[in-house]
């Protein structure tokens, strides 16, 4: 059975959905002024993979990612860039939508924006008047804290902790906590044609007002970052239940922050919620130093950045920084190389086995060999962590248990005498049982891989599109060889760190060197 924590009864709980069999997902998205960097992709990757799990268990699964593009930060880059903001929000999204793509996250159904629900903004809006909830004042609208007597249960705060607009709107509210519905416009400022008059929608009820129209009043999950919960997600459920007169979300589920540092823990270890470290740096945003995504994509490549949100518990801190990340590079060469290895004994690749699609479909998948035995085990524990409120980093240890016991059982048969047979005699190969039972374990693998996002594709060989850069690559070799052959293996070494860090791996075969670029999403 699926548990997850839900934020608001800081308790794990058996996951039942509001319809039998069906999940809503809302995720809170960017708000569209500034290039995208790697914190905004945290959640996206992680309810991805949500996604992908409870598909693969069964649900039908509608995910809803929302685009803020009407703003105050939109409005001042409007000003500062001379062009309209509507321009902005969408060269921004175009951005934000490249980055997602990269990453693999492919699994959103909607993305609706702002602007594109004003009519059902200010019909919400307008309820909360007649119910008594929210008031006019000046052509603006606040929602009154003081009218909802469970306002601050998602976080444990009072009315009176909540801090709204200041500056004229200030002077405007009943209560210094009452935060803005709809705000009127000032001159040069977009603006949509309302019973207050000419203004734009507070951030709160957007959330609220695109959740109803594309999951219902009340719905299964909503996710976001920890630092959204006061008071964005704070607002968006006292103003849904007032209007509603039920509960907005069954399940409120917050992921930690990306924060910059230098450690991260090491790979595929099994520890679920490690706390912050000390030397653990601010929240990675755009005010904190944070730059656009797609040249640490080009970097790093889009896997190595998702192997990398997904190794550790969703709530977890992620401490982005270059040794964590030089960690990820290696373990994700450990499956690369098992890939390459399985493909030279079996003749068969890894990215084109017809994995199960369903646990159902995979729960089917039996044998009596001892490995096959084994790796079914494995796939226990593994499910069992993603039960366990999606532990993605305890299902991900799994997987490099997962590994020892395939490259165990190719070493133990001697597997790897297959890798030399001509095409003439690859029969001989396909009817081996050793080299059957390494593919039927193998294919579990895939399945597990293909539910996380995961090895989808072929990892690229070469780094470019164009014929210098495999030159270029085969220069540095050179130079490497040339310098340990002078036994200066600083320099060698020096070579070796510094192409790691751009995502391209050397790896030295029987006299040989070959090199890889990272994997591709």
């Amino acid at each position: 059975m699926i548990r997850l924590y839900n934020t608001l009864t800081r308790n794990k709980e058996p996951f039942e959905t509001v319809v039998p069999g069906k999940v809503g997902i809302y995720l809170c998205g960017p708000t569209v002024y500034k290039e995208s960097h790697i914190g905004h992709m945290v959640g996206p990757v992680i309810f991805d993979t949500i996604k992908r799990f409870l598909i693969y268990s069964g649900y039908q699964v509608t995910w809803v990612v929302n685009i803020t593009d009407v703003d105050d930060k939109l409005i001042g880059q409007q000003h500062e860039r001379g062009i309209p903001m509507s321009e902005i929000a969408e060269e921004m999204t175009i951005d934000y939508l490249n980055n997602l793509r990269a990453l693999g996250v492919d699994q959103i159904d909607h993305m609706p924006k702002a602007t594109e629900h004003m009519p059902g903004i200010i019909e919400f809006t307008q309820s909360l008047i007649a119910k008594g909830f929210a008031y006019a004042s000046g052509g603006d609208v606040f929602f009154d804290v003081t009218k909802d007597p469970s306002y601050g249960k998602l976080s444990n705060r009072n009315a009176e902790d909540q801090q709204g607009e200041g500056g004229g709107a200030a002077s405007k509210k009943r209560n210094s906590g009452d935060f803005a519905l709809w705000k009127s416009a000032k001159p040069g400022e977009p603006a949509w044609d309302s019973p207050w008059g000419r203004g734009r929608p507070g951030w709160h009820i957007e959330c609220s007002a695109m959740s109803k129209a594309l999951l219902g009043e009340t719905f299964d999950i909503h996710g976001g970052g920890l630092d959204l919960m006061v008071p964005h997600h704070e607002n968006e459920l006292a103003q849904s239940q007032c209007c509603h007169d039920k509960p907005m979300v069954k399940y409120w589920l917050h992921n930690g922050l990306l924060r910059k540092g230098e450690s991260a823990g090491k790979i595929g270890g099994r520890s679920d919620r490690d706390p912050l470290p000390a030397d653990a740096g601010g929240k990675l945003s755009r005010s904190g130093g944070a730059g656009g995504l797609a040249d640490e994509i080009a970097r790093l490549t889009g896997e190595r950045i998702r192997f990398f949100l997904l190794r550790t518990h969703y709530r977890s801190t992620v401490i982005f920084g270059d040794d964590g990340l030089e960690e990820a590079a290696k373990s994700l060469e450990s499956f690369y190389g098992y890939f390459e290895r399985f493909h030279k004994i079996s003749k068969q690749r890894y990215f084109n086995l017809a994995a199960p699609q369903t646990r159902k479909e995979g729960d089917s998948v039996k044998g009596d060999e001892p490995l096959l035995k084994g790796v079914q085990q494995l796939r226990a524990n593994f499910l069992e962590k993603m039960d366990d409120d999606f532990n993605t980093g305890g299902a991900i240890a799994e997987l490099f248990d997962f590994i020892r016991e395939l490259n165990k059982f190719a070493n133990e048969n001697n597997l790897d005498r297959f890798a030399e047979v001509k095409p003439d005699e690859f029969k001989q190969v396909f009817a081996d049982p050793q080299v059957k039972t390494l593919v039927k374990a193998t294919t579990v693998l895939r399945e597990l891989t293909l539910m996380l996002g995961l090895f989808r594709s072929t990892p690229a060989k070469r780094s470019g599109g164009d014929s210098l850069s495999p030159k270029l690559m085969d220069l540095f070799v050179a130079l490497r060889a040339e310098a340990r052959a002078k036994k200066d293996f600083a320099t060698g070494d020096r070579i070796r760190s510094g192409l790691t860090e751009i995502g391209v791996t050397l790896e030295d075969k029987k006299g040989v060197t070959e090199w890889r670029a990272g994997g591709s999403s």
